[in-house]
């Protein structure tokens, strides 16, 4: 079996795959490609509609040309008043229609670049759903967000530089290049290309050279920033210590470095400026002087010169934005690998070729000497053997560390066991689908943790779609209606993030009607009512035994007196079954249970109940 992501090995490889100082894979391009499939029609519309403005723009400096030519031998009145207005709007028509097909293009690759980032998005938050527990356990939820925030982004900017900048850039340097290999000698050509090659080899090395004073800059910032927002959520503390100076100086250190790495990246912008300017200015100078000196000796006219100056501009503005280009592609195509290293990732908890849907008919669970470790070299569990049947309550006591929790984990499969294996209704839970097994299974977890919606979203959650009545129902069953009946707002109350609005009994008890709602023949109950003062327990109790009637249930208990009522309790200690019967049998047994029941009915209720609120 393949080992589970585990702590260390993951976190270096995280660190690794850090794009800091990561080095582009430009093959990435082929992996983003794909996406334009959906709209293919549309990606060559968009080229097309390229195509057209790029040779509408080549056009333009023609159209001058003949319109100088034209006024400068002019001689007929006629002539003057006719030809040039002729020339002039078709100059206009031509420069109206490179900006119309160019905003053509941009409208119709909306859609194509703005489906590829959906498709990309969805893509990647389905995958991180199907990962197992074990990933979401390590991970870092803002990092993991800002990476598929950053790839899709990414994509986005790859698709639009490609069609946008990098494509209609090299179309029109072939463009001026075939129109002046026609219209003049090949040393204007030869000319162009060395120029633009040097512009963009200069382009290309100092926007590398650059990049670290970049980084540099955005580091510092994220640092200042940090500083800055943990001393303000620590300011108390900030002001229990009297460390106001302290902290502006630390502060102050970090803007400091900040302003440093700033100064590097303005002075650094500077030189590739300066450098670019100076190439544009050298190809300008030498290109002008050739075809001045040419129309003094009559082989070149005065409008053949005009259009040589506008094609030069008109190749070297675009050619301004490489560095820009070049270094956000850099970072876009780090951004996008990482987002597909993410996506390429296997989930370790899969489901199996062919696997069948569970039927769980009453949901009889078994667990056959099943041994599990979070570690290879940990084992939490050892050869558990136990079965829960339909309407039956298991209980599950015992130390922290002891497995409790790590069995319900195992049977609603967030993990696969090392050994044995577990079955419901005599199906190895590994040979169905995890949505069927999962469909069976309702879970009241000790620490419940809310969507920041209402009330009626986070208990309609158990069955979506399920109307009104079903969720009042519910929310009654677990004793909500009471506080619902409170609330300005009602169901409609908002809940806060993770549910921070509301006290742990509340929502507990919002975890409770959920299930309700659900309606699952098995049952998880993990400290379900460990949030609950005694009243409220003793309410929630009989709801949940009357729940548990015509049900399988597990249940993972700290307090003692909420299982008595178990067909079967078994003890963990040290990931074995220690001790195996129910309440009274235990107890007459005067083992490791019995002290510990002993330990707990002389302990104060009240200490009891606050270590629990």
């Amino acid at each position: 079996m393949a080992p589970r992501s585990r702590s260390g090995g993951e976190l270096r490889s995280r660190k690794k795959n850090d794009y800091s100082g990561q080095r582009p894979n430009w093959r990435v391009i082929l992996s983003v490609l794909p996406y334009l499939a959906e709209f293919r029609r549309r990606a060559i519309a968009a080229v097309g509609l390229l195509v057209a403005a790029k040779l509408a723009n080549v056009l333009v400096p023609v159209a001058l040309k003949y319109l100088v030519d034209y006024l400068d031998g002019a001689r007929s009145g006629e002539a003057v008043l006719l030809v040039p207005a002729a020339l002039v709007v078709g100059y206009g028509l031509l420069r109206f229609s490179a900006t119309l097909f160019q905003e053509l293009r941009d409208a119709v690759f909306a859609r194509v670049a703005e489906r590829a980032m959906r498709r990309a998005s969805l893509q990647a938050f389905e995958h991180l759903h199907r990962l197992e527990l074990g990933f979401h356990l390590t991970r870092r939820t803002g990092a993991l967000a800002r990476d598929i925030e950053r790839g899709t982004s990414g994509m986005s900017f790859l698709l639009r530089s490609l069609v946008f900048s990098i494509l209609p850039t090299a179309l029109e340097i072939l463009l001026v290049a075939g129109v002046l290999v026609v219209a003049f000698d090949r040393e204007f050509v030869l000319t162009v290309l060395v120029a633009v090659a040097l512009y963009v080899a200069f382009s290309l090395y100092v926007t590398e050279w650059r990049t670290r004073f970049v980084r540099e800059a955005n580091a510092m910032d994220n640092q200042s920033n940090t500083r800055a927002v943990d001393s303000l959520l620590n300011y108390e503390t900030v002001k229990y210590f009297n460390a106001e100076a302290y902290e502006a100086q630390r502060y102050d250190e970090d803007l400091r470095a900040w302003e440093e790495a700033r100064i590097k990246n303005r002075v650094s912008l500077a030189a590739l400026n300066s450098g670019q300017a100076l190439i544009v200015g050298a190809a300008v100078t030498a290109m002008m002087g050739m075809a001045t000196a040419q129309v003094l000796g009559g082989g070149m006219s005065l409008g053949d010169l005009t259009m040589i100056n506008a094609y030069l501009l008109q190749l070297f503005i675009p050619l301004n934005n490489l560095g820009f280009v070049y270094r956000e592609m850099r970072e876009s195509l780090v951004n996008v690998e990482r987002m597909f290293g993410l996506l390429e990732q296997p989930p370790q908890v899969a489901d199996r070729p062919g696997a069948a849907e569970l039927a769980p008919d009453g949901g009889a669970v078994r667990f056959e000497g099943v041994t599990f470790g979070y570690q290879a070299d940990r084992p939490i569990l050892r050869g558990i053997d136990f079965a829960v049947g339909p309407g039956q309550k298991v209980a599950l006591v015992g130390p922290s560390g002891a497995g409790k929790s790590t069995i319900a984990r195992l049977l609603f499969r967030f993990y696969d066991v090392d050994a044995g294996r577990i079955t419901v209704n005599g199906q190895d839970i590994r040979e169905v689908t995890q949505r069927s097994l999962r469909a069976a299974i309702g879970v009241v977890p000790q620490d419940t943790v809310l969507f920041n919606d209402t009330i009626r979203y986070n208990i309609g959650y158990g069955r979506p779609g399920a109307g009104d009545d079903e969720i009042w129902a519910a929310a009654r069953r677990a004793h909500l209606d009471g506080l619902i009946a409170e609330l300005p707002d009602g169901l409609d109350t908002l809940v806060g993030e993770r549910g921070l609005k509301l006290s742990g009994g509340e929502k507990q008890r919002i975890a409770i009607a959920r299930v309700l709602l659900k309606d699952p023949p098995i049952l998880v109950l993990d400290e379900a009512t460990s949030s609950l003062d005694s009243a409220a327990e003793q309410a929630i109790l009989g709801t949940l035994q009357e729940l548990a009637v015509s049900r399988t249930t597990l249940a993972i208990a700290h307090r003692l007196s909420t299982i008595q009522d178990a067909d079967t309790i078994l003890l963990l200690d040290g990931g074995r079954i220690v001790e195996a019967g129910t309440h009274r049998e235990l107890l007459e047994r005067g083992g490791a249970y019995a002290r510990l029941w002993r330990y707990q009915e002389s302990a104060p209720r009240s200490e009891e109940e606050a270590a629990h609120c």
